[in-house]
């Protein structure tokens, strides 16, 4: 089969892909997110070249984006945006060792691990995973292909059904401000109905955690 170069052809294969995307598995990130937000989790996020993009641009969507207007907020940290940390430890370990070094430092049991990698065979990306598992931590991902070698190391898998690199991180993107709105909606709608709840009732010992400084100690 010849593969065409034009615009139109690029456009046309990237809506075809968006129709066969694994909605229930995108539903089941949202979840484990949430989850990380009830129980004051953190998600670490990590990827290499446009990846490691994704990791960052999606990090600052899930900090700053669903952070309410006087709630706790959600705990999300990238493991791509300490450049000085990244090239100590590729320099004095191995470069698979990047992330994995970062995650003994802060990963606690119960965090979410959250991998994109397009092949899903990353060398770190399948160290870091492993390590996660290992800690008690969630292990989720994106992914593309078949899902690589990740896959089988992920709790949860989004494995966008393509084998064109580009189809695959445009729709990494799309996915990734997917689950960020509807985390922001339900962040903002918590938040909502805490502050109508502090309003109707004196503040006490009992007041909902989701308010910060009303929570029992």
């Amino acid at each position: 089969m010849t593969t065409t170069f034009d615009v139109p052809s690029y456009l046309e294969e990237l809506s075809t892909t968006i129709h066969l995307l694994p909605l229930p598995a995108i539903d089941r990130l949202v979840d484990t997110f949430l989850q990380a937000y009830h129980s004051g989790r953190t998600i670490f996020l990590f990827g290499n070249g446009g990846s490691a993009s994704l990791a960052s641009h999606m990090t600052c969507d899930l900090g700053k984006g669903t952070a309410p207007a006087a709630g706790k907020r959600l705990r999300a940290v990238a493991l791509t945006d300490n450049v000085a940390l990244i090239t100590a430890w590729a320099n004095d370990t191995r470069y698979d060792r990047i992330f994995v070094e970062q995650l003994e430092n802060l990963l606690a049991a119960g965090d979410v691990a959250f991998a994109i990698s397009a092949s899903g065979n990353s060398p770190n990306i399948l160290a870091a995973l492993s390590f996660a598992r290992q800690a008690g931590a969630i292990t989720a991902g994106m992914t593309g292909f078949q899902g690589g070698q990740m896959k089988s190391l992920c709790d949860l898998c989004v494995v966008v059904p393509s084998d064109n690199m580009q189809i695959i991180e445009d729709l990494h993107l799309s996915i990734a401000h997917s689950v960020f709105r509807v985390l922001r909606h339900e962040i903002q709608e918590m938040d909502q109905a805490c502050a109508t709840m502090a309003l109707a009732r004196p503040v006490s010992a009992h007041a909902p955690s989701c308010l910060p400084g009303l929570a029992a100690h």
